[in-house]
C-alpha cells in the first residue's frame, strides 16, 4: 500500500548546471581567490521556506522554537521562517524527504552562489536592476522585520530574495581559506569545522552581505531572527 502524504510539494525551479568564476578578488579576504567551479543541474526553492510550511514540521516533530519566533513580525505565515538553526534546517530537509518521497537538502555554497547569479556571468547585487532601483540595497526592507517574497525581487532564474530578506544556511562547513584548495567540480566544502556557511543578506544587515559572492558563517546551533533556509533537490 502506498504511503499517504500530508505535505504540499514545494515550489521548485530547475537551475541548469554550468561553469562559472566563484568568488571575487579585491573584496573580503575569504572571497579570494576567484576560481573556476562547475556545478551539476539542481532544483531550488522559488523562495525560502515559509512559516506556514515550517509549522507543519514543528507540529510533527516538536522541535524547539525561540520565543521571538512567535512575534507577529516573525510568524506571518507567508514570510520566511526564522529562528532556525542549521541543525533545524537539516532536520526539516530529512523530515520533508521522508514525508514527500522526494530527497531535499541544503545547498552547497557553490550551488548557492551559482543560483544567486541567476544566469548572469557578473551580477554583483541581487537581481537585474536592483542597485539602480535601491541604492541602499542592503536595507530595502522595513528594517524591523522580514517581508513576504515576491517576483519583484526575483533573479534571472525566477528565484526570489536571493540577496536580501533572510540569511540562508548552506550545507558546507566554513573555512576562510577554502577557495585556495577547493576542487573544481561540485565542491561541497571542507570535511569539518566549527561554523556553517550562510549566504545572502537579511532584513537587518548592510550591503556587504547582499553581494552575490559575499560569504558569512555561524555556529550551526544558533537560532537568529534573520536566519532561514531554502530547499534544494537533485530531483530524485
Amino acid at each position: 500500500m502506498a504511503t499517504e502524504r500530508h505535505v504540499q510539494s514545494p515550489d521548485l525551479i530547475a537551475v541548469p548546471g554550468g561553469r562559472f568564476l566563484m568568488g571575487r578578488e579585491n573584496q573580503r579576504q575569504d572571497e579570494a581567490p576567484a576560481h573556476e567551479v562547475v556545478v551539476a543541474p539542481f532544483l531550488a526553492g522559488r523562495q525560502p521556506v515559509a512559516n506556514a510550511e515550517y509549522a507543519l514540521f514543528v507540529a510533527a516533530t516538536g522541535v524547539e522554537r525561540p520565543e521571538f519566533a512567535r512575534e507577529p513580525r516573525f510568524s506571518h505565515p507567508e514570510r520566511p521562517a526564522v529562528g532556525v538553526s542549521w541543525h533545524d534546517a537539516f532536520a526539516y530537509c530529512e523530515w520533508l524527504s521522508k514525508e514527500s518521497g522526494q530527497a531535499f537538502r541544503l545547498p552547497t555554497e557553490a550551488e548557492r552562489e551559482w543560483a544567486a547569479l541567476g544566469g548572469s556571468a557578473d551580477l554583483d547585487w541581487g537581481w537585474p536592476g536592483a542597485l539602480e532601483a535601491h541604492p541602499d540595497f542592503g536595507r530595502i526592507a522595513s528594517l524591523n522585520e522580514p517581508h513576504e517574497p515576491s517576483d519583484a525581487c526575483a533573479n534571472g532564474y525566477g528565484l526570489r530574495c536571493m540577496a536580501e530578506n533572510v540569511h540562508e544556511w548552506c550545507a558546507d562547513w566554513y573555512a576562510k581559506d577554502w577557495y585556495a584548495r577547493s576542487p573544481v567540480t561540485n565542491p561541497s566544502g571542507p570535511a569539518g569545522g566549527k561554523r556553517k556557511v550562510s549566504r545572502g543578506g537579511s532584513w537587518r544587515h548592510s550591503t556587504k552581505f547582499t553581494r552575490v559572492t559575499a560569504r558569512a558563517s555561524l555556529d550551526p546551533g544558533f537560532r537568529y531572527n534573520d536566519f532561514g533556509f531554502r530547499l534544494y533537490s537533485d530531483g530524485r
